[in-house]
Formats: C-alpha cells, sequence, structure tokens
C-alpha cells in the first residue's frame, strides 16, 4: 500500500498493492494495522454505509460534530467519481481549504479522513458506489452539512451541468454561517 498525505493535515490517499493475473484483480482494500502505521493511531471500525448514486449526482459536504467525531476510510466500489475533502477544523493552519482525488473502483484507491475533515463528492459515472468504513457509529442531530457550493469555498465541482443535489445540501449553511453557530471542532495540534 502506498500512502499520500494531502495538503489538509491528516487526510492520506491510499493505493492498494494490486496482483493482477488472466482470472483479474486482487488487492487489499483496507488493512487497520497498516493504516494505523500511516496514521500514528488506531482505527476502529463501528459502521460502513454504502452509497450508490446516479452519474452527476452532488453529496456533501459533511462532517460530524465532536463529540461524538467520526473518521471515515472512503473507497470506490463501483463506477468513479471526483473526492473532496474541507478542512473544518478551527485553528487549522489549512481551516477552509480543500483537496480533490479522483476515486474510482479499478484502482482501489481510498481517502483516509480524520474527525473534523469534510467531505463531499461528485459522481462520473452511473450507478456510482462509495464505501465508508467510520470510526463511529451514526448518532441523531450530531451531522455538519456545509454548502457544497459556498462561493467562499469555491470547490472544482467540474460539473459541466446543474448536478443532482438533495435539498439538505441544497439549504446547508455556508462555511462561514456554520463557524458562527460554534458547531465545528477544534484542531488537535494547536493553534
Amino acid at each position: 500500500m502506498q500512502a499520500v498525505e494531502v495538503k489538509v493535515p491528516g487526510v492520506h490517499v491510499l493505493t492498494p498493492r494490486q496482483i493482477k493475473d488472466e482470472r483479474g484483480v486482487f488487492f487489499e482494500s483496507l488493512r487497520t494495522d497498516l493504516l494505523q502505521e500511516v496514521v500514528g493511531h488506531p482505527f476502529e471500525v463501528k459502521q460502513i454505509n454504502y452509497s450508490v448514486s446516479r452519474r452527476n449526482t452532488l453529496r456533501g459536504v459533511h462532517s460530524v460534530t465532536s463529540p461524538p467525531g467520526q473518521a471515515k476510510y472512503v473507497s470506490c466500489v463501483r463506477g468513479a467519481f471526483r473526492d473532496f475533502v474541507v478542512d473544518l477544523r478551527v485553528g487549522s493552519p489549512t481551516f477552509g481549504q480543500y483537496d480533490f482525488n479522483l476515486l474510482d473502483a479499478a484502482s482501489g484507491r481510498a481517502v483516509y479522513i480524520p474527525e473534523g475533515v469534510g467531505h463531499g463528492f461528485l459522481t462520473l459515472t452511473e450507478d456510482a458506489c462509495i464505501c465508508y468504513v467510520l470510526s463511529s457509529t451514526y448518532v441523531p442531530g450530531t451531522q455538519i452539512d456545509i454548502d457544497p457550493l459556498d462561493p467562499d469555498l469555491a470547490l472544482p465541482w467540474g460539473f459541466t451541468e446543474p448536478p443532482l443535489i438533495s435539498e439538505k445540501d441544497r439549504t446547508a449553511r455556508s462555511l462561514a454561517a456554520t463557524l458562527e453557530a460554534g458547531l465545528l471542532s477544534e484542531w488537535p495540534g494547536g493553534s
């Protein structure tokens, strides 16, 4: 497994070593022991979710309040999508900044997203399926939703027609309004 930390601290893109032969491909999608070596702390799996979406579906930017907090290990099971992370940790040197990667089923590439970092994606293919491996279970009332089209974030989604977007995401607060509401976590690295 190859791991690369992106410009948002604590976010890592992980690319598995693939074994290919005439039958197809095999790779290890997640090894928590190797992930712990990369991120420096255990990743205990509490819940696994799948989301299946039509092409040009925009989901996010989502996070969870702390407590309970929630780290994510995100991979593409079918199709392809443009995956975004946004630093929502108050006091972080990259607060409000983003990074993005192409995740597709063929590469097996995954992204580790630490607590306090927002996540969203745009599907690039029909019937795309994303897998979320989560460090905490769903707790009603702890979700943080940031407007994915917030002009202050200016995320380069790359859609060429209006995306399919939920009412919840369409009406989500801007990053500034979410910060003002006091919903965001503090940067654990100090200021």
